[in-house]
């Protein structure tokens, strides 16, 4: 379905994957942004409402077709568009949807892959939408994290409405995984950024808690155990770049602030509005955080 973009403004409830993004933050979406670039013609894969089409349009200057099926979603989301089609990304038609035989400079799926039955069908298909010269920029949440640990460590791998284990995930992956995903597809990895959070500044501090200190500090020595989500740069197997290797990156030790963790959390759950009246009370109160 082919969606024009002259909607008229109407007030909509906030959506559940609506969220504000700090250009300068290490989250996955603002370094998703970032890795895009400036002034290119974009496919967002699974844009949802469009936090970060939004960015990438006004922001970076792009021109972006986005591919969501969720229409509600999509009354959000295409005003920062040229162009959106409604497709199901499990229906293994979904590329013939695009009209013209359009090719692009980035390709974008943001946290997409996790949430489709197959997920290198899809990663395959993506690839047949770049040009010469393109691109993907792509992030994965990680589920080899110590947090994920902890959880079935108390014999709970309970579903919750956002994160690592959001409800609707039907795939996981580990650092090996997203790996093999790209070399299964025909591509290779030029560039990579882990975003790192340790267990108690997740949603799944409570669990860390609840676990025995000798087991923390078991988990602690994975040095994977902080990862988050992988953010990736990948091109075709015959473009230039040199491939690397997910599992040969060094991991940053320790994590964002709290202070930035709060930031980012309060941006994601908060509306625009509410965040600004909350950062006006810190001021206040001498708490000053960018973003």
């Amino acid at each position: 379905m082919f969606v024009h973009t002259d909607l008229p403004a109407m007030k909509q409830e906030r959506h559940n994957y609506e969220y504000q993004v700090g250009m300068d933050a290490d989250s996955a979406p603002a370094r998703v942004v970032r890795l895009v670039g400036e002034g290119k013609r974009v496919m967002e894969i699974g844009a949802g409402p469009g936090s970060i089409t939004r960015l990438l349009s006004s922001v970076s200057n792009c021109r972006v077709t986005a591919l969501e099926i969720d229409s509600e979603a999509i009354k959000k989301l295409a005003p920062f568009c040229e162009r959106v089609y409604q497709v199901d990304l499990n229906d293994k038609a979904w590329p013939a949807t695009i009209e013209g035989g359009d090719r692009f400079e980035v390709i974008v799926a943001a946290d997409v892959l996790e949430h489709v039955y197959e997920p290198l069908a899809v990663l395959r298909a993506m690839k047949g939408f770049l040009n010469d010269d393109g691109y993907m920029v792509i992030s994965v949440p990680h589920v080899g994290h110590s947090a994920v640990h902890a959880c079935l460590l108390d014999e709970d791998f309970e579903y919750s409405d956002f994160g690592l284990l959001d409800r609707t995930h039907i795939r996981f992956f580990g650092i090996r995984n997203i790996q093999k995903l790209f070399e299964d597809a025909g591509m290779k990895i030029v560039h990579a950024e882990f975003v790192v959070r340790n267990p108690e500044h997740t949603e799944f501090a409570n669990r860390w808690s609840k676990i025995t200190p000798e087991i923390r500090s078991v988990l602690a020595k994975n040095p994977y155990g902080s990862v988050y989500q992988g953010v990736v740069k990948a091109v075709p197997d015959h473009a230039a770049g040199e491939a690397i290797s997910l599992m040969s990156l060094p991991v940053m030790s320790g994590d964002a602030t709290l202070r930035d963790f709060l930031r980012s959390s309060l941006r994601t759950f908060l509306s625009a509005k509410m965040y600004s009246r909350l950062r006006l009370i810190a001021a206040k109160m001498g708490v000053r955080f960018k973003g």
